[in-house]
Parts: C-alpha cells; sequence; structure tokens
C-alpha cells in the first residue's frame, strides 16, 4: 500500500440527509456504517460511512491476507496482525481536518488475537468460521458533522487526477433517491449454548480458582444462536434507535455482517493521548423511574460490584502504564451511572500520554482485550477462559472500529454485537464472576446483556 496519498475534501450542506438514508444510497461492496448516541460530543458529533474498499486484511493465528480490491491481488504474510497494520496502515498522508477518521482501517480484532502474544491454551473448537481479525482499508470516506449538520466528502488517491472525478461520484450518490428495499419478516428465536445447570456449574468451577489465589476475578460467557434469513440492515435500524450507545457500528463484509450498540470504548487515541473507559457493575432497569433509581442505589452501595469495577481500573491503569509517559496516567472519571434501555452500568475513564516511539496500535496490542472481559490478573483468567467455555470466543470481546491512517484510533469493545453469518444469527454475553458471585445471579447477567440484541431482533422480526 502507498505510503503517500493525496487528499480532498468537499464539504455540502448535511441536514436533508441522515447516516441511514445515504447508506442506502451506497453502491458496491463491503460497506460499513459508525455512528454515535452522543451526537453532539466530542468524536460522537461525527458518522462515518463508505462502500468500495481498496484493500482487505483478514488474519488468523499468524496467517495474515492481503488482497488488493482494484485487481484482486492477494498477498500473503507472517506475523503479527497488529505490527502488519502499523506497517501497511500509518501513511504520511495526515490532512488537517477536524474529524479523526478521513480513510483507512475499518473492522476488528477478535478477541484470539491474544495468543499471538501469549500463551493460554489450545485453541477450543470454532464454531463460527471467521477470521481472527479482519480490515477493510478505504479511501472514500462520507462524514456526517451532527453538530454543524455538514456532509464531508472525503477520497484519497496515489494520482492527483482522480481525486475530483471520484468527488464527483460522491456528490452524484448523495443526489440519487434512497433506495427502499421491503423484506421479508424472518422469525428469530435465540438459544443459548449451554444449559443454565451449566453455566452455573462453570461459575463454581471459577470461584474455585478465585479461592485458590490464582484469580480475583474472571468474566464468563455464552453464546445464543438463532435461524436467521432476513435483512441485517433493518435489525441495526431498529437497535440505534431502541438501544442507542456511544458506539453502533454495522459492517457488511459480503461473508457476513456484524451489527451492534456497544456502550464501552476498547481504546481511543487521538494524538499522543491514549485512553481506556472501563465498565463493571450492572443492574437491570426498573419498570418505574422510582424502581430505576432504587437499582442505582443498591448498585452504588454494592460492595461486591464496587470492588470489581476498582479492581478493573486498576488493570487499565497497568496495562496504560506499560505504554504511557511515566506520571501521565488519569482516572478522568469514575464510577458515573451510564443507562441504556435495558440495563445500568457502573463506568470510568482512564487516560496517559504515550511513550516516545510507541503508537497506538502498540497500545492496543498491549491492552487487547480488556480486563473487563477476562478478568484479573488477566492472563491467568484468560487460561482458566480458555479451559471454561466451550468455544472459540472469536469477535467477542474484541474490538471493533477504525483506525486512521494518521494513527488516530477508536475501537469499541465488541460486546453488545450481533455476527450473522450463513443465515444464523450469534450473539454472546459475559458476567464478571468474583469471590462471593451468586451464579444464578451471574447466568441472569449474561441474559441482561444479551436482551439489548435479543428482544429487539425477536420482537421486531417474530410480531
Amino acid at each position: 500500500m502507498s505510503k503517500k496519498l493525496n487528499c480532498r475534501v468537499e464539504t455540502l450542506e448535511g441536514d436533508t440527509h441522515t447516516p441511514v438514508s445515504v447508506f442506502q444510497k451506497l453502491t458496491g461492496k463491503k460497506k460499513f456504517l459508525l455512528e454515535s448516541s452522543n451526537k453532539h460530543e466530542g468524536d460522537g458529533r461525527y458518522s462515518y460511512l463508505g462502500s468500495n474498499p481498496a484493500f482487505e486484511i483478514r488474519s488468523l493465528a499468524n496467517d495474515i491476507t492481503l488482497i488488493d480490491l482494484r485487481n484482486n491481488e492477494t498477498k500473503n504474510h507472517r506475523g503479527r496482525i497488529l505490527d502488519f497494520l502499523k506497517t501497511e496502515i500509518l501513511t504520511e498522508t495526515s490532512p488537517e481536518l477536524p474529524f479523526p477518521f478521513y480513510g483507512g482501517a475499518i473492522g476488528f480484532l477478535g478477541y484470539d488475537v491474544i495468543r499471538q502474544y501469549e500463551e493460554i491454551g489450545e485453541v477450543p473448537p470454532d464454531q463460527l468460521k471467521m477470521p481472527e481479525a479482519h480490515f477493510m482499508v478505504y479511501r472514500e470516506v462520507i462524514v456526517f458533522d451532527h453538530a454543524l449538520q455538514k456532509i464531508h466528502l472525503v477520497v484519497l488517491d496515489e494520482s492527483e487526477s482522480e481525486l475530483q472525478k471520484r468527488i464527483g461520484k460522491l456528490k452524484k450518490l448523495l443526489s440519487e433517491e434512497t433506495r427502499v428495499i421491503e423484506h421479508e419478516k424472518s422469525v428469530l428465536e435465540f438459544s443459548p449454548s449451554m444449559p443454565r445447570e451449566r453455566f452455573e456449574a462453570l461459575v463454581k468451577e471459577a470461584k474455585e480458582s478465585i479461592i485458590a489465589g490464582k484469580i480475583f476475578q474472571i468474566v464468563l460467557s455464552q453464546r445464543f444462536t438463532s435461524k436467521f434469513d432476513g435483512s441485517p440492515f433493518e435489525i441495526y435500524r431498529k437497535l440505534r434507535v431502541k438501544n442507542p450507545s456511544p458506539y453502533m457500528f454495522f459492517l457488511d463484509f459480503e461473508d457476513y455482517a456484524v451489527l451492534g450498540s456497544s456502550p464501552e470504548s476498547m481504546m481511543k487515541v487521538r494524538g499522543r493521548k491514549v485512553t481506556l473507559n472501563p465498565i463493571a457493575g450492572t443492574r437491570p432497569r426498573g419498570k418505574s423511574d422510582e424502581e430505576d433509581h432504587l437499582f442505582e442505589k443498591t448498585l452504588r452501595s454494592d460492595e461486591k460490584e464496587i470492588a470489581e469495577h476498582m479492581m478493573l481500573v486498576d488493570l487499565g491503569r497497568n496495562d496504560l502504564g506499560r505504554v504511557s509517559k511515566v506520571g501521565s496516567i488519569d482516572i478522568t472519571a469514575s464510577m458515573l451511572i451510564e443507562r441504556y434501555q435495558y440495563v445500568m452500568h457502573l463506568v470510568s475513564e482512564v487516560s496517559g500520554e504515550l511513550n516516545d516511539g510507541i503508537s497506538g496500535l502498540d497500545a492496543l496490542a498491549v491492552c487487547l482485550p480488556a480486563g473487563t472481559v477476562s478478568g484479573a490478573p488477566k492472563i491467568e483468567a484468560m487460561k482458566i477462559i480458555n479451559k471454561l467455555e466451550n468455544s472459540k470466543r472469536g469477535l467477542y470481546s474484541g474490538a471493533i472500529g477504525y483506525i486512521s491512517y494518521n494513527g488516530s484510533l477508536d475501537m469499541a469493545l465488541a460486546i453488545r454485537t450481533m455476527i450473522i453469518n450463513d443465515k444464523t444469527a450469534y450473539v454472546q454475553a459475559g458476567a464478571g464472576i468474583v469471590y462471593d458471585s451468586i451464579p444464578e445471579k451471574e447466568y441472569e447477567e449474561t441474559i441482561n446483556k444479551a436482551k439489548a440484541l435479543m428482544e429487539e431482533a425477536e420482537h421486531d422480526f417474530v410480531n
């Protein structure tokens, strides 16, 4: 991939368009849409969408495939995916733009990427048959600025003469009518990957490792599956309205689709500042304002939840401490309550300044996966997860988002995420286990977390 690209941006009025309406106009293949519920705050004011990437990158273990989608030329490489991305994605192209993503890689790093760095045990069966990491590299991006109601058309190319021609094609696309396609209803009936009794037995087994002093905390998850023969984008449209979150995403990578509404940042890098957003501590939403406030009060006073949360904040601080300048680590938000459609969470924020010579991708390699989806100590917890869970995790509890050409990145934690692959829908959710966890309650926590996706999908497609 070229290290030097020319860039052109054209700005249009955006008050008559929405990200969804423009997404439905997109032609071509391998489309993406990234949005946020925080439309008037910070980077959440920007939505990004595009199609027809220039390159595709797939990784399984240490085998990496790079496909030039312009001529279908394929090259195979060996190595760690994050090292490869650092070499191939980061360029000398760094235009002065108000928005952090103007081109680069969109995709995900699955939980099992950690196996490239740590020995956590034999690889369990792979139900999903997907890459461990999968990115599309885009050189055309449509950017919505919701605060100013503007649309920015961004085009990158080695050839200066091609830029205006491609801008013209994007402008023509926006002027066309939105294509609304009617889809038949599809019945979704999710079933768990294991009986309730089996999950509760695994919780008890995990607690034995805690009692033995091997770990302090561990996150056990289960997967839910359903047959599905409808439109993945229709599920996303319902989800973004009924369960808005800081990270909302839809990736149509042809072989499969990924959609989700994640509350948690895996990592954000702007310039030299790196930020983590640990979430731990959960209650269901109340049926009334009074009950909702009661649940908040019980969450804030729950010693088990508070201890678990602070343990994971400390783990985040330790992870960032390995890549940040001495004295730069700061807790910029502590144990705030964030409410979503079905649950409320305790949320904190930890930030630092990257050491000289350390990139955001280097930091991501150190921090992935988040402690909030693995446990503490992290490596030992992952070894136990590997023994107890009955399937390779895949995308769940990895990271999904963008890596910009200039090194900025914003990756959501891959939770509250649905994969639709080979006419099957998959949702996975976990619960944090500590010394005094009650197995029945931990099982219910996985159900409450998965509800945001399962109930919306079942309700909208069954009825």
